[in-house]
């Protein structure tokens, strides 16, 4: 039986459908920067920190670009494109799943590849953070996805083993981390996720009806 102690959920197109608003925002400075990058080579870089990303992609295309100076642009495009958008509509049955989770008094925490700036921007415009204990971005806590700095650092602020902690997660990347961090996986399948690979996790799901019953049985074998 599944003992999940607190929840931990990536935030792009978990929370919120938010990867067509990086895909828009990395594609207009790939067009500045006149880089051509396939559909499915930028598919890869989901759900991997802008370090991560612009760090292959100067090394793949092999460019004379300074790395610390193509993160900060990216951070800056993506700032303004998303400081743009009026509201950013929660997934469908997220915010009841959330809702009987807070009831039930399980713990949880926001762990993400995004700036700390997008993050407090999603967060506010969604309406979403009083639900959540701690919000982590990987750029401050070491390694992007796939390695598990932020899923372990959320565990450690949410003062549960890691082994106790259930992942919702949509990325190959965010999917490989939680592995790696011990936890148990769950693959929310969303409008963001076609072509990402779910195949280490503990259990794919397609909507929230599925990780609301999925959660109740969890916490109900952990007590």
């Amino acid at each position: 039986m599944i003992s999940a102690k607190a929840i931990i959920f990536d935030m792009d197109g978990v929370l919120v459908d938010s990867e067509p608003h990086h895909i828009r925002s990395e594609r207009r400075m790939f067009e500045k920067m006149q880089i051509p990058i396939s559909q499915e080579e930028h598919a890869r870089f989901m759900g991997t920190a802008t370090d991560v990303m612009w760090s292959r992609i100067i090394e793949n295309k092999q460019l004379d670009l300074e790395l610390e100076e193509m993160v900060a642009m990216q951070n800056r495009e993506t700032h303004l494109y998303f400081s743009g958008l009026p509201y950013m509509e929660p997934m469908s049955g997220l915010v009841s799943l959330l809702k009987q989770i807070k009831k039930q008094g399980i713990p949880m925490a926001v762990a993400s590849s995004s700036s700390v700036e997008t993050i407090d921007i999603v967060m506010d415009k969604s309406g979403l953070r009083s639900f959540f204990e701690h919000v982590v971005s990987s750029s401050v806590v070491g390694k992007s996805k796939p390695a598990p700095d932020v899923f372990l650092y959320a565990a450690q602020l949410l003062q549960t083993a890691p082994e106790d902690c259930m992942v919702i997660e949509d990325s190959t990347n965010g999917v490989r981390a939680a592995k790696a961090a011990g936890m148990y996986c769950v693959a929310y399948a969303g409008a963001s996720s076609e072509g990402q690979d779910h195949s280490l996790a503990d259990r794919i799901i397609y909507d929230y009806a599925e990780l609301e019953e999925l959660v109740t049985t969890v916490i109900d074998g952990g007590s």
